[in-house]
């Protein structure tokens, strides 16, 4: 038996995985979304989305979550640079820190924010001791974003760092030999160099958070619903998986599209960079 068999047998437990886990659970989502009740074929169930709940509840999860991911580019893109240019060690004492959160409980971080945000909440007590105007955003659109950006805030500073920590401290130098000033630098030498960890973090906060419904379940309360939350009612509350699976296929498009529309903007990046 040569290497290359080998190899291709130590790849063996990772199919069957991906069989199991993945193609199976695929196949069944397009199954009973392309079905109804009879075993027949139908699009209505993915027609449905076109309904006016449904409609609203996608536009909505799309909405907050672009919100969400440009509030997480924003914050995490200057502190990304910083961290590279502290010259921090991936396993350093910082970054440990800083995603110390990611190790917890996603339920449990979630959950924290309720306690927090929650009209007799720590915030509220708070402000309230203070003599302070208390603050309601629990059940509101607000919390929905909040939530998302602390989740999902490290999925958006990793990549960025790992780019950024790794542009030559040359290239850098040689723009400012030039004459070029650090905004300058930045924007034409900083910027372009870090396209490819920008698609990455956008693409990891944007689809989790297009996808989620824990968050606008605690933080939005019964008053929002996103796809997530319509889906999961379908899947849960009202034991039809064929309407369900139906609003994922319509969701697994729109993730599609984001995901071909990012590999497009990193391509261009890369072209522009060369």
């Amino acid at each position: 038996m040569n290497k290359n068999v080998k190899t291709k047998w130590l790849a063996a437990p990772y199919f069957l995985w991906a069989v199991t886990f993945i193609l199976i659970p695929l196949c069944m989502v397009f199954y009973y979304g392309l079905t109804d009740k009879t075993g027949a074929f139908t699009l209505a169930n993915i027609a449905a989305i076109a309904t006016a709940e449904h409609s609203k509840a996608l536009w909505l999860s799309i909405l907050l979550s672009l919100i969400s991911t440009i509030i997480c580019l924003m914050l995490a893109y200057p502190l990304a640079w910083i961290l590279a240019n502290l010259h921090v060690n991936q396993h350093s004492f910082i970054i440990v820190i800083f995603i110390l959160p990611m190790w917890m409980n996603f339920l449990l971080r979630t959950l924290a924010w309720q306690t927090l945000l929650e009209k007799t909440g720590v915030i509220n007590s708070l402000l309230s001791l203070f003599h302070l105007p208390s603050i309601n955003i629990i059940n509101t659109p607000y919390a929905i974003v909040l939530g998302m950006v602390y989740n999902f805030l490290p999925f958006m500073v990793l990549p960025l760092y790992n780019v950024l920590s790794k542009i030559d401290p040359n290239v850098i130098h040689a723009a400012k030999d030039l004459g070029a000033n650090e905004f300058h630098t930045f924007l034409h030498v900083t910027l372009p160099l870090s396209v490819p960890g920008i698609i990455s973090g956008i693409t990891m906060v944007f689809v989790p958070a297009l996808t989620t419904f824990v968050i606008s379940t605690l933080l939005g309360g019964s008053k929002i619903l996103l796809i997530g939350n319509v889906i999961e009612q379908e899947f849960t509350q009202a034991s039809n998986w064929y309407l369900g699976s139906g609003l994922s296929i319509v969701l697994m498009i729109f993730i599609i599209i984001s995901m071909i529309v990012s590999a497009v903007f990193d391509t261009n990046g890369e072209e522009n960079t060369i």
